[in-house]
C-alpha cells in the first residue's frame, strides 16, 4: 500500500482548509516515502529501537475485549448511511477491520493460553484481582499447590520461531533499504 496510502493521506490533508497550505508538492510524495520508509532516513520510531519486539508485552483478555468493543463501535459508525459514500470513511473502516482482526487473534491466543500473561503485561482490573486471589490462595498455610502440565517449552519454541520469522523480514527490509540507498547514491 505504501506510496498509495501516502497519496491518500496527502490528498485528504491538501483538501482541508486548515492543513492544505502545509502539504508539500505532489511530486515529492513518492520520494518522501522512499527516503523515510525504504531507506530509513528521518526521525527514528519505536520500531527502530535495537531489540524492540512487540511481543515483549501483552494485554489481558478484558483489555483486548475493550479494544474490540471500541473498534466495533467505530466500524459501525463509519459504515453507516451517513458515511458510506465517503471514500475516506470507507478506507478508515478497512484499516480498522484489519486491526480488529489482529486484536481478535491476540485475544484468541490469550484465551487459549498460547500467549502467557505476566505481571509485567497490561492487565485489566479483573485480571489483576484474579491474580491477587490466586496468590493469596496459594500462600495460605496448608494450601495445596495446583499442579499443571508444563507446556512452556512448546510455547517458547513457537514464540522463538515467530520472532525468527519477524527478524528475517526486518533483515530483508534493511537489505532492500541498503540496496535502494546504494542505487540512489550511485545516481548522478
Amino acid at each position: 500500500e505504501g506510496p498509495a496510502e501516502t497519496t491518500k493521506i496527502a490528498n485528504v490533508l491538501m483538501n482541508d482548509q486548515r492543513m492544505g497550505k502545509y502539504v508539500i508538492a505532489q511530486e515529492a510524495w513518492d520520494c518522501i516515502w522512499e527516503e523515510l520508509i525504504l531507506r530509513g532516513k528521518g526521525v527514528k520510531t519505536v520500531y527502530d529501537r535495537p531489540g524492540f519486539n512487540e511481543h515483549d508485552y501483552n494485554f489481558s483478555a478484558e483489555m483486548l475485549e475493550g479494544m474490540i468493543r471500541e473498534l466495533d463501535r467505530l466500524i459501525a459508525k463509519y459504515s453507516g448511511n451517513e458515511w458510506n459514500r465517503n471514500t475516506d470513511a470507507n478506507r478508515i473502516v478497512e484499516l480498522i477491520v484489519e486491526h480488529r482482526a489482529l486484536i481478535q487473534v491476540e485475544l484468541n491466543e490469550v484465551n487459549s493460553g498460547l500467549r502467557k500473561l505476566t505481571d509485567r503485561d497490561f492487565l485489566g482490573p479483573k485480571e489483576r484481582r484474579r491474580r491477587l486471589k490466586l496468590k493469596e490462595k496459594d500462600n495460605k498455610p496448608g494450601a495445596q499447590q495446583t499442579k499443571r502440565r508444563d507446556s512452556s517449552k512448546y510455547f517458547r519454541k513457537l514464540e522463538r520461531e515467530a520472532n525468527a520469522q519477524k527478524k528475517r523480514k526486518r533483515r530483508d527490509m534493511r537489505k532492500l533499504r541498503k540496496e535502494l540507498k546504494k542505487e540512489g547514491d550511485a545516481m548522478p
